[in-house]
């Protein structure tokens, strides 16, 4: 055998040892899995939770243990290697082990985790009990396992935990097993299990009722944007305790609505009951002073809470139910959704008008109080006020939110609003309109050379200019403002600027806000011999709205929305209109849109408008939007020719 042949020989006879090696380096588990899971991170082999419910001195008793088992998949396991987890006041961490465990010479070497440290979990706008304990998984690398088992006491059996069956990686076998005293009775609700295959059982033994729930091999689930929450994608079942027996006795806790509501009261009703500050009461006099109109009234307390008190989110122990006096948050200038809401009702009240503290769960929460009658159905807290038969839903956590419009994050929600010691009234909160929410865009432009120049009026409502209000209250200096209405209006190309910008009605709660402005957009126009070529769409933000073909979930979004862009061309000295596309109108249940050219006074008007009608998408309705979507997308290629005469 010639040298350079046997050298190429050996080379691939080492190559191949090599990749034998590095395989007989990982275990048989390893290798299963990694092929199995060929994308994966890491794979979870075993999730086991251990819920134990029991009446101790007439009351409830609740243990939750937790056992995980992890194998790492490639060479980001160090990444895995920090851990934390949270306890607070409601959830009382009581024990932990945890361990890695690393293969060498065909067996696996476990290494306990010694030093477990505590700290606060504080950020600079929101407070709250919860603490963290903090490790870190040893010599975790490609192939090594960890385990983890730890255990803690429910402090409150309102907030018995979720059951969840999935997650965002793979798992093997996912087992709970849930024992209660036959004496406590319990209700499931289920969420995203379907086509699930989950084995149950329940069985008395010995005075417990045992359920057990047991799923394999689950595949991981995909975090996708537009999602609000993991709990409107990953399989849960949410335990509820509605009753629970002593001495022949029922105890309702969580039966239905009203058991929630009656501790909801229980926790508001000795507040604000302390003499007024008087500063506060001459506040109140002073912004209703000479309105005869009540809606009137409430706007002006409503709109100065907004502005005046400062949102920072506490939440200790019961501290998290539980508002502030009005007369501490008068004092302070800042509190909580709660805070806020007690400070609001006291204002009222001294201008003698009735609100109503009312509970509400954001749109990241995807359950219904007839569902879900715990506390894990809502996170809010705002203010009713009803008038006239029309009810409003007063939140002051937000800013530049007008008495009409309740916040975005609240549409359609179902709201539990407190009428007193066991009244209580369920409305959802309307959705906005599409066309209360509009951007209103007008662009008179002329051709320069290659370039065109413009003059633009833009008008914001509803959700939109709140946005933009909230966005622009950063945007400090000229170079700053310029900056964000360069990103925020651009229209052409990459090339767009502003020249000069005027603003009116900047943070006015009733009226539309306008911005005036002139821009040039270099490279826009294409001239070939004695023909002018330019592209009329000028704004192309319905292609925003186009979802992925391999979607898998329902795609939320802030609010519905209603755009028109009106660009009017100056024809040029000299030139005629050679070619203008056809108009098109296209609709369904979701999405309208439409694209017209109207030729008048040698100006040539192109008008777009589009209304977003939906708040979310199913799978089946984004396919029915992306089709409507792709044939604007075909006229958003259709240019304008001009020729010379």
């Amino acid at each position: 055998m010639k040298l350079k042949h046997f050298k190429r020989y050996l080379a691939i006879v080492c190559c191949v040892f090599t990749v034998q090696l590095l395989i007989a380096q990982q275990s048989e588990e390893f290798n299963l899995y990694k092929k199995m899971y060929p994308d994966a991170r890491m794979v979870r082999l075993n999730q086991e939770t251990i819920i134990n419910i029991a009446l101790e001195n007439d009351d409830i008793s609740i243990t939750q243990e937790f056992i995980e088992e992890d194998l790492y998949l490639n060479d980001a396991a160090t990444m895995g290697s920090k851990k934390s987890l949270n306890f607070s006041s409601f959830f009382e961490l009581n024990s932990i082990e945890a361990s890695s465990l690393n293969f060498e010479n065909g067996k696996y070497r476990e290494t306990k985790v010694q030093e477990f440290k505590e700290k606060d979990e504080l950020d600079i706008s929101f407070y709250d009990d919860t603490k963290s304990l903090n490790f870190i998984y040893p010599k975790l690398q490609k192939g090594s396992k960890s385990k983890l088992k730890y255990s803690e006491k429910v402090k409150n059996p309102r907030f018995l935990s979720s059951i969840y069956f999935g997650d965002f990686l793979p798992i093997v076998n996912n087992k709970v097993t849930l024992i209660a005293d036959k004496d406590i009775n319990l209700s499931f609700r289920e969420f995203n299990t379907e086509g699930m295959d989950i084995a149950f059982s329940k069985t008395e033994k010995r005075g417990n009722i045992i359920y057990t729930w047991e799923v394999r091999n689950i595949e991981e689930y995909e975090y996708e944007r537009g999602v609000p929450s993991f709990q409107k994608v990953l399989p849960h079942i949410i335990p509820i305790i509605t009753s629970y027996t002593v001495d022949g006795k029922i105890v309702n806790l969580l039966n239905d609505v009203s058991d929630l509501h009656k501790w909801y009261v229980s926790l508001v009703s000795d507040i604000n009951k302390t003499r007024t500050d008087d500063g506060l009461v001459a506040l109140v006099n002073e912004l209703t002073a000479g309105k005869t109109n009540d809606l009137d009234k409430v706007k002006a307390i409503y709109y100065w809470t907004q502005q005046n008190i400062k949102y920072i989110a506490f939440e200790y122990a019961l501290g998290g139910f539980i508002p502030r006096e009005a007369n501490e948050v008068f004092q302070k200038k800042y509190g909580d959704c709660k805070d806020n809401s007690s400070i609001l009702h006291k204002m009222l009240e001294i201008a003698g008008l009735q609100g109503n503290l009312t509970w509400i769960g954001t749109r990241k929460i995807p359950y219904t109080y007839s569902e879900v009658p715990t506390p894990a159905v809502d996170n809010h807290m705002i203010l009713s006020y009803t008038h006239e038969g029309i009810t409003y839903f007063l939140d002051a956590t937000g800013r530049y939110t007008p008495l009409e419009f309740p916040s975005s994050f609240i549409q359609g929600k179902e709201a539990l609003i407190s009428k007193g010691d066991n009244r209580y009234e369920l409305l959802t909160v309307p959705v906005v309109d599409a066309h209360l929410n509009a951007h209103l865009e007008t662009n008179e432009i002329q051709i320069n050379g290659n370039r065109i120049e413009g003059k633009s009026r833009t008008i914001l409502k509803g959700y939109q200019k709140i946005d933009y209000f909230n966005r622009l209250e950063d945007e400090n200096t000229e170079a700053k403002l310029t900056e964000f209405y360069n990103t925020w209006l651009v229209k052409g190309n990459n090339k767009f600027l502003i020249q000069t910008v005027e603003e009116k009605n900047k943070y006015h709660y009733e009226d539309d806000f306008i911005v005036d402005y002139s821009f040039t957009v270099d490279d826009y126009v294409k001239t070939l011999g004695d023909e002018i070529f330019i592209n009329m769409n000028l704004n192309k933000d319905l292609s925003d709205y186009k979802t992925e073909k391999d979607r898998k979930y329902e795609m939320d979004y802030d609010y519905k929305q209603y755009y028109s862009y009106t660009n009017v061309l100056n024809i040029p000295d000299g030139y005629e209109l050679e070619y203008v596309p056809e108009p098109m109108d296209v609709s369904n249940e979701f999405l309208s849109a439409s694209i017209s050219y109207e030729m008048g006074n040698n100006k040539l008007t192109y008008k777009h408008d589009f209304t977003l009608d939906f708040l979310s998408l199913t799978i089946e309705e984004q396919k029915k939007v992306n089709d409507l979507i792709k044939k604007i997308e075909k006229q958003y290629n259709e240019i304008v020719i001009l020729k010379k005469k």
